[in-house]
C-alpha cells in the first residue's frame, strides 16, 4: 500500500496562528488512481488539510509525502511541476481572460504542451471548446468550475486537489461537477476532494474520510460511510436517511 500512495499525510498537526492547531494528528492516504473525499462538520479542518499539503499553513509536526517524497512545507508553486494540481474554492479563474487564455495560464511552466493539453481538456469538457473565446467572468458558476479544473489539468498532474468544487452551485450544476470529477478520475488522475455536500460526495468517491476536530474520525468506502449508523447520526443527518443511501 505504501508504494501505491500518491499522497499521504501522517499524524499531521497544523494551524494558522501560534499554539492553535486546526489539524490534530490527521492521517489521509490517496492511492494511485483513487478518488478520495473528505467530509466533516464546519471547522473540522477539511480545507486546512489541503492548505497544509500545499504549504499554505504551518505544519507543526507530522509529514506530507508525494509518491514517497517528503514535501512537508513545500509551496504550491513547487508542487505543480511535481504533479500536483489544485483548484481553490474561491477566485479560481482569471475573469478578464478568455477560457483559452485561462487554460494557457495552466501550462505557463511548459508552454510547448499547450496544444496537446488543450485538446485533451476540451475532449473532457466540450463546452470549454465552444466557449474558448469567451471571457471566463461571463460564464456560469458551473462553467467557471470547469475552467478551473481544466486549467489544473494542463500540466498532466498525478493528483488533483479540489476544495469544495460544488460550493455555491445549484443542485443540477453540483451534479454536473461531480460527474466531471468522475470523468477526470477515469482518465487515471487521482483526486482528493474536500466537500461540504457530504452525501453526494460519498456517492461518487471510492473512499472517504470523516474529519472531526482535526482528526480522521472514520474512513471507509463511500458506500460503507453512507450506511454507517454513526456517520449518518453525527454527520449526514436526515438528508442521508431520506435519500435511501
Amino acid at each position: 500500500m505504501e508504494d501505491a500512495a500518491i499522497l499521504r499525510s501522517s499524524n499531521l498537526v497544523a494551524g494558522y496562528i501560534p499554539e492553535v492547531n486546526i489539524l490534530n494528528g490527521c492521517d489521509v492516504v490517496v492511492n494511485a488512481g483513487e478518488f478520495v473525499g473528505i467530509i466533516g462538520p464546519n471547522g473540522a479542518g477539511k480545507s486546512t488539510l489541503l492548505k497544509a499539503v500545499l504549504g499554505q499553513c504551518k505544519v507543526r509536526s507530522g509529514t506530507v509525502t508525494l509518491m514517497g517524497q517528503d514535501i512537508t512545507g513545500r509551496k504550491a508553486h513547487e508542487l505543480v511541476p511535481m504533479g500536483v494540481g489544485y483548484v481553490p474554492q474561491n477566485k479560481n479563474v482569471f475573469p478578464s481572460l478568455t477560457v483559452k487564455e485561462n487554460l494557457e495560464m495552466g501550462c505557463f511552466l511548459k508552454p510547448s504542451v499547450f496544444h496537446d493539453r488543450f485538446d485533451y481538456v476540451v475532449s473532457l469538457f466540450p463546452k470549454l471548446g465552444d466557449r474558448a473565446a469567451q471571457r471566463a467572468g461571463a460564464l456560469s458558476g458551473g462553467e467557471r468550475q470547469m475552467v478551473a479544473m481544466g486549467r489544473a489539468l494542463m500540466l498532466e498532474p498525478k493528483i488533483l486537489l479540489l476544495d469544495e468544487p460544488s460550493a455555491g452551485l445549484s443542485p443540477a450544476l453540483q451534479d454536473e461537477v461531480f460527474v466531471q470529477c468522475r470523468t477526470i478520475n477515469s482518465t487515471g488522475v487521482a483526486i482528493l476532494m474536500v466537500e461540504q455536500n457530504a452525501r453526494r460526495c460519498l456517492q461518487v468517491v471510492n473512499r472517504g474520510y470523516v474529519l472531526d476536530q482535526g482528526r480522521s474520525a472514520y474512513t471507509g468506502s463511500g458506500r460503507e460511510l453512507l450506511s454507517d449508523p454513526n456517520v449518518i447520526k453525527l454527520y449526514l443527518g436526515t438528508l442521508a436517511k431520506s435519500s435511501g443511501g
